[in-house]
């Protein structure tokens, strides 16, 4: 008798044989890279076997698909947050470009920052940002979104539990 997890390693296998191709071939069409594009599909399934998708796939390809889409998109943001970052630090003197470690470091860090604030809703995430990278108070920020003071208070108040529970509750 086989258990639960062979079987989902042998349907995984089934479903790479049956799809990887395909996959690498619909990605490959999408960045133009074929290095990337198998690349984007290995990390396709390695997401798939982490997901512990129970089920049977009705619909395989969409699902691959739309992981794959995903992958692409968290990829495009890594590199637009490595872009704005190297031109943020090129115009910084030469003795205080951080080195190779600490760029990894902060590029880490600025990548979790964005799949915080990517998880808020618009609104909060505006009255966060005013509220923490431009310093203004409750009542500024109210007049510029156009909301009441206590609006404000309640989003930032959203966004500050969002950051905790990241923090301290999910690690």
């Amino acid at each position: 008798m086989r258990s639960d997890d062979t079987v989902g390693t042998a349907e995984l296998g089934l479903l790479y044989r049956t799809h990887h191709s395909w996959l690498h071939g619909w990605l490959s069409r999408r960045t133009g890279c074929r290095e990337n594009a198998a690349d984007l599909a290995q990390d396709t399934f390695v997401r798939l076997l982490k997901s512990r998708q129970s089920s049977p796939l009705r619909e395989p390809r969409a699902y691959l698909s739309s992981i794959a889409r995903g992958l692409m998109i968290d990829q495009y943001r890594r590199r637009e947050l490595e872009r704005a970052y190297l031109e943020s630090v090129a115009l910084l003197p030469q003795q205080e470009v951080p080195s190779a470690e600490s760029r990894l470091l902060i590029l880490d860090a600025l990548e979790r920052v964005d799949r915080m604030l990517d998880q808020l809703k618009p609104r909060v995430r505006q009255a966060f940002l005013l509220a923490q990278l431009d310093g203004l108070s409750c009542t500024q920020i109210a007049a510029k979104l156009g909301v009441s003071r206590a609006t404000v208070e309640r989003d930032l108040t959203k966004a500050l539990q969002h950051c905790y529970r990241l923090r301290y509750v999910e690690e």
